[in-house]
């Protein structure tokens, strides 16, 4: 298994899934003010799965290595699902995150929740 830097460095120098979907289902912009990371997620969704999802935003790099590894995990899943996934789904993907940076972290993760609370 990669260790905690390594992981990060590869999603953020060669990110999954970056980029911006024409015509999204679902999309949402989560920042964080303290830091100035942003986040834009945008999902499609076919018959109650994410077939497609993209991330673009700026930020530090454990906040585009996140939103890298949460668009690979969220893919073809049912949106269901989705609801059940916490914050350590994505801690633990990146490794040991320190307290500072947690915010960093979970920032993907806020943007997915708040794509799916939107009524379309």
């Amino acid at each position: 298994m990669k260790g905690y830097g390594e992981v990060i460095l590869e999603h953020w120098r060669r990110p999954r899934n970056k980029g911006r979907l024409p015509s999204p289902d679902r999309e949402a912009v989560e920042a964080n003010p303290l830091c100035g990371d942003v986040v834009r997620l945008q999902l499609r969704l076919t018959e109650g799965r994410v077939t497609d999802v993209m991330f673009d935003g700026q930020g530090c790099a454990i906040s585009q290595a996140a939103a890298s590894l949460l668009t690979e995990k969220i893919k073809g899943k049912a949106v269901g699902r989705l609801a059940e996934l916490g914050d350590q789904d994505v801690l633990g993907q990146l490794g040991e995150v320190t307290a500072t940076r947690t915010n960093c972290a979970l920032l993907p993760l806020w943007a997915l929740r708040q794509a799916l609370k939107e009524d379309r």
